[in-house]
């Protein structure tokens, strides 16, 4: 039986993006990783609720040359164990590569579900920028804005807009109905 899983970006979502001229970047090490105000108990409601959660994450200076994939998986190693995530799905390539795991093409969402066992209709896409909305979108996924005020364009139309993860969880479990919260 499939199951509904939450599909969370990292950097502005789960942890705290690094901001320069009101852009968001990624932190450069686990040491500087710093969780979200309500993400670890955002995260174990979702999990006791039956989701799965999945972080979906572009992470370009990997392609860019200035950081490492080892570097980028420590700092997602750290979340894993933080937050107790079942899956991380990172894409290294940046807009010229063309790929089809960059946000906002719905690759990521896509393969994950597929090698997960994921309902997306029962699935929902969290993030910060109009690349995750879009992406989720694309994927057929309720997405979700965690809303931010960084130095870019704002997305379409996402299904939900939200200050903070500890409003996720009322949105989510909405999306469960009693006979399958009961299931699980």
């Amino acid at each position: 039986m499939a199951r509904p899983a939450v599909f969370l970006d990292r950097d502005g979502v789960l942890n705290e993006a690094v901001l320069r001229d009101g852009r968001p970047h990624p932190p450069a090490s686990p040491d500087e990783v710093v969780l979200r105000p309500g993400a670890a108990a955002a995260c174990a409601r979702l999990r006791d609720a039956g989701f799965l959660l999945v972080m979906v994450t572009n992470q370009p200076d990997i392609a860019r040359g200035t950081t490492t994939r080892a570097a980028v998986d420590r700092i997602n190693e750290r979340l894993v164990a933080d937050l107790g995530l079942d899956d991380v799905c990172v894409c290294p390539h940046d807009d010229a590569d063309a790929c089809a795991c960059r946000k906002p093409a719905p690759g990521l969402i896509l393969e994950a579900a597929d090698r997960l066992g994921v309902d997306l209709g029962g699935s929902l896409v969290v993030g910060d920028r109009w690349r995750d909305i879009a992406a989720g979108a694309a994927a057929g996924v309720t997405t979700v804005w965690v809303r931010s005020t960084y130095r870019e364009q704002a997305p379409r139309d996402p299904d939900h807009v939200i200050d903070g993860l500890a409003e996720l969880v009322a949105i989510a479990t909405q999306k469960i109905s009693p006979s399958e919260e009961a299931s699980r």
